[in-house]
């Protein structure tokens, strides 16, 4: 728990490994994060996490093009680790839309992960590509969000496909029913990105890789009023360590009410979490 006594979910981090870690597409990364990016040991990341007081993190899996990068089955095994700590979202092989559909039902019904995501700018294809339809429909089917990146791209690669208006916005139109957490707040884009939040109901924001005073001021002003119950705390672990993530909210001026289901109470009902 927070200081204070309040529960904290983390809606976005990933346990790496060292060759996930030293891909090219990740140099500019290196410049921007708290600590240096070497090889982290489940115990440094269980550490930060009970000296920051969160009481929940989700464990990102990752698949690219060129196969997976940090594997369901790592998720897995990390979450069997701590299951009081962590859980898990998974990855699926686009490219292969059967593959992809039978990979999420493994992944919720046998892994017991609580969303699937997926990264447009590695895969270079925006949400509203068909080869994220069969996935959609399955995320439906299975009752889990599906989450994705939004806003420009810290990787070497491009950073169109993050760009919410039409590209997310065709794909929430055409599924009413699916649940869509976007993580990294939307930035510089996030006026579209809170644009949808607000047409649709279904849609949740996540504050992964932004510390509190890097929130630009029109999201603070969304997370205070009318999107108080669509926004959840995130860190992108290892990026940038909980503690960092969490501290400086003071100055977002937040009701408890908000600060509650900020913390957690929104990620609770997004990825349907029960906390202990």
């Amino acid at each position: 728990m927070a200081r204070d006594g309040t529960p904290v979910v983390d809606a976005w981090m990933q346990q790496p490994t060292p060759a996930f870690l030293d891909r090219d597409i990740f140099a500019p990364l290196r410049r921007w994060q708290d600590e240096p990016l070497e090889e982290f040991p489940l115990e440094w990341t269980i550490d930060a996490y009970e000296a920051a007081g969160v009481d929940r993190a989700l464990v990102s899996a990752w698949w690219g093009p060129d196969g997976p990068m940090l594997s369901n089955d790592s998720v897995a095994d990390v979450v069997d680790r701590r299951p009081d700590l962590f859980a898990g979202v998974g990855a699926v092989p686009l490219a292969d839309p059967m593959a992809a559909v039978r990979e999420v039902r493994r992944c919720v019904a046998d892994l017991g992960f609580v969303g699937i995501r997926a990264i447009p700018w590695l895969w270079e294809l925006p949400p509203d590509d068909r080869r994220y339809y069969p996935v959609y429909a399955e995320c439906v089917a299975q009752d889990v969000p599906f989450c994705l990146q939004v806003g420009h791209t810290g990787p070497l690669k491009p950073s169109e496909p993050g760009r919410p208006i039409p590209y997310l916005d065709n794909v929430l139109r055409e599924f009413p029913e699916l649940t869509v957490v976007a993580g990294h707040i939307g930035h510089p884009w996030t006026g579209e990105m809170l644009a949808l939040a607000r047409k649709y109901e279904n849609v949740y924001v996540d504050t992964s890789a932004y510390k509190p005073k890097r929130y630009p001021a029109e999201f603070v002003e969304f997370l205070r009023a009318d999107g108080s119950d669509r926004v959840l705390f995130g860190t992108n672990y290892p990026m940038l360590q909980p503690a960092d993530c969490l501290g400086g909210l003071e100055a977002l001026d937040l009701d408890d009410a908000t600060a509650e289901a900020f913390l957690h109470g929104n990620a609770e009902r997004a990825f349907d979490l029960a906390l202990d």
